[in-house]
């Protein structure tokens, strides 16, 4: 038996099949995960990811201790409430983890990390932290529902009406509180949505007011498909500790100046750079018949080498599959993916498929 969230008997009640998530026993669908899937594209899902750990970092040292164990700068959060996107590096430049970075006030910070990397996370700060005036706080009391789609929005202010002018205020990646509901305007779908921190005791009441304000429970099967269609990485498939940021389609989330800030990682970072980066991470698009999945082997006829997929799947919303791979940087135009020995045809693009319900898929760099 694995962790459970405060949801758990909840999605024994709906008829979940749940399965172990980074050691949580999470819903992956309530029945159909393609209807799931269209649900959040076509109207508004709920996805109950409390296995994500909340990380509270406060004191006189919190912003000094942030600039340097981030890749991105928290310096760019001039206001409470903004937020960024970050990677957490080891000296080698590898990923220990990706976040997002909350500013709640002065020298306070909230993070959230992921849960199958959560505990490592923490002793990696812990020890980040020493000698510095900073208290790290683990929230293990709070809880986390995503609620993404086009009509997610004015569904979660019919259930919230004391917050309606507040998060219609709110611009994508931007927080705020309304008592004790943390709004922020985030997601990992591609589609428009909020992710409410509640405490753990208040999350099962709100759960059933967004069910029954016409909000759909999804699981953690659609959520897969619907972050790949996005091009969103998934820590521990697309990108690790052994994976720069700049071989994994993240180097927008470094922030390079002021060059004297020298967070954990940064040296070799900009060794990598000046050598050139060995690895790019592209898009696939196979219009055939079949379905791309993660390792199965990349190969180009216009450059020498292979490289990998790291996330693949049938893609509901475009009818046919996609992947994200790590190839060579001198891949382009088209590749062949062996699937059970055979040579598929497929197309490289930018590691991004759909937007908001739309396609977006471009040719590749």
């Amino acid at each position: 038996m694995g962790l459970r969230t405060p949801l758990h008997h909840r999605h024994l009640a709906l008829g979940a099949k749940l399965v172990d998530f980074g050691g949580w026993d999470m819903p992956l669908h309530y029945g159909s995960q393609i209807d799931e899937h269209h649900r959040v594209r076509r109207h508004a899902g709920v996805f109950d990811v409390s296995h994500m750990r909340v990380v509270d970092v406060a004191g006189p040292d919190a912003r000094d201790f942030l600039r340097r164990l981030l890749a991105n700068d928290v310096d760019r959060l001039k206001t409470p409430g903004k937020a960024l996107y970050s990677v957490m590096l080891n000296p080698a430049g590898g990923v220990i983890d990706d976040l997002i970075v909350y500013l709640l006030g002065d020298s306070r910070y909230r993070l959230v990390v992921n849960c199958g990397t959560a505990d490592k996370d923490l002793a990696w700060m812990a020890a980040e932290a020493r000698g510095l005036a900073v208290d790290i706080r683990s929230r293990a009391d709070l809880a986390i529902l995503a609620v993404q789609g086009p009509e997610a929005i004015p569904l979660v202010e019919a259930v919230l009406p004391g917050a309606a002018a507040l998060i219609d205020g709110l611009k994508p990646f931007c927080a705020a509180s309304a008592g004790d509901v943390f709004i922020a305007r985030t997601g990992y779908t591609g589609e428009d949505g909020v992710e409410l921190i509640v405490p753990g005791a208040a999350v099962v009441s709100l759960w059933d007011a967004l069910l029954d304000a016409g909000v759909s429970p999804v699981g953690l099967g659609a959520r897969d498909t619907l972050r790949l269609e996005a091009g969103m990485n998934l820590y521990g498939n697309d990108m690790d500790e052994n994976t720069s940021p700049l071989e994994a389609n993240l180097g927008w989330t470094i922030a390079w100046e002021p060059a004297e800030r020298a967070f954990i990682g940064r040296e070799a970072l900009e060794a990598q750079r000046a050598a050139g980066v060995p690895h790019k991470l592209v898009g696939l698009v196979m219009s055939g018949r079949g379905v791309l999945r993660a390792h199965q082997a990349v190969t180009c006829e216009s450059a020498p080498g292979s490289g990998e997929i790291t996330s693949g799947t049938f893609s509901p919303t475009l009818g046919h599959a996609i992947a994200l791979a790590r190839v060579p940087a001198a891949f382009s135009g088209t590749a062949l993916v062996d699937i059970r020995g055979k040579a598929a045809p497929v197309t490289l693009v930018k590691p991004c498929f759909v937007r908001r319900g739309q396609a977006v898929v471009q040719p590749a760099d």
